[in-house]
Order: C-alpha cells, then sequence, then structure tokens
C-alpha cells in the first residue's frame, strides 16, 4: 500500500480520468452577420431557419487527475455535479444560445458550444477538465479538450 500512496503524491505521475454525463435542452439559430441572408442559407442550410430549432444536447464531461488517497476517486462527484449544475445547467439549459453573452460575438455552433463548456471547466478546481464531447443529434458529436488540441 506505501507504494501507492507514492504514486498518487507524485504530481507527474499517472492521471486516471472520470467522464460524467449531463443532458440540457436549448435551441439555436446557425446565422452569421458577415454572410448576406443568401450566404446564411447555403452555409447553414435548414439550421439558419429565423425561428431557430432545439437539441436535446448530451454532454460528456472528463476529468483527470492523481486518484486520491483517502477517497480512492479523481474527485468528487458531489462537487463536479454541483459545479455542472450552476455553470453549465442554469446557464444553458432551456434557453436559446444566441441571446446569451456567450454566443453575442460567435455563431452558437455545437463547436463553439463545445469550446465554451470546455472555457467553463477550466475553472472546476475538483480535478483538470481533459475533455468535453457534446452529442447534438445521434449523427453530430463534437469533442474538445486537451487530448484533440484546442485550436
Amino acid at each position: 500500500m506505501a507504494g501507492l500512496a507514492q504514486i498518487a503524491r507524485q504530481s507527474a505521475g499517472p492521471r486516471a480520468y472520470l467522464t460524467r454525463r449531463y443532458r440540457l435542452s436549448a435551441s439555436h439559430r446557425l446565422h452569421s452577420e458577415a454572410y448576406s441572408e443568401e450566404e446564411n442559407k447555403a452555409v447553414y442550410g435548414k439550421c439558419n431557419n429565423p425561428h431557430g430549432h432545439g437539441h436535446n444536447y448530451g454532454i460528456e464531461v472528463t476529468v483527470g487527475g492523481p486518484v486520491n488517497v483517502e477517497t480512492g476517486m479523481v474527485c468528487d462527484l458531489v462537487e463536479l455535479d454541483g459545479f455542472a449544475q450552476t455553470n453549465l445547467l442554469r446557464r444553458f439549459d432551456q434557453k436559446n444560445l444566441n441571446t446569451l453573452d456567450e454566443f453575442h460575438e460567435v455563431v452558437p455552433t455545437t463547436e463553439n458550444l463545445t469550446r465554451e463548456v470546455y472555457r467553463i471547466f477550466q475553472d472546476f478546481r475538483g480535478a483538470r477538465v481533459a475533455r468535453i464531447r457534446i452529442e447534438e443529434t445521434g449523427n453530430n458529436s463534437f469533442k474538445y479538450g486537451e487530448e484533440l488540441g484546442k485550436g
């Protein structure tokens, strides 16, 4: 057991990863002010509907870090869920993404939503966010995170 405790205390040691899933519903319209109406329709197709459209998003948050010797966990799930409730679900669930400050200057694509969720979870202090994956539809999912590159 002493060997496990020693490994867990090493900051450069192996990391374990935890993925937690959350669900939210939100709407958006894909539309860029930089484009004409015709260009928006050509680029975004039916997603440029002036009335918008909605999705039931499945969001996976993967955090990583050393396993705590005392708890045997990467992070406290209650803390992670509380952070997600306050900073993810309350912020985006049942909202029109186009009306939110986060998307005032960027098109609220799911790619940009994924990047924003990753940015938000940078503030979680219980473990380091490694990756965000958002399933928009059964055919579309988006990932953003450290193993994928941030750019």
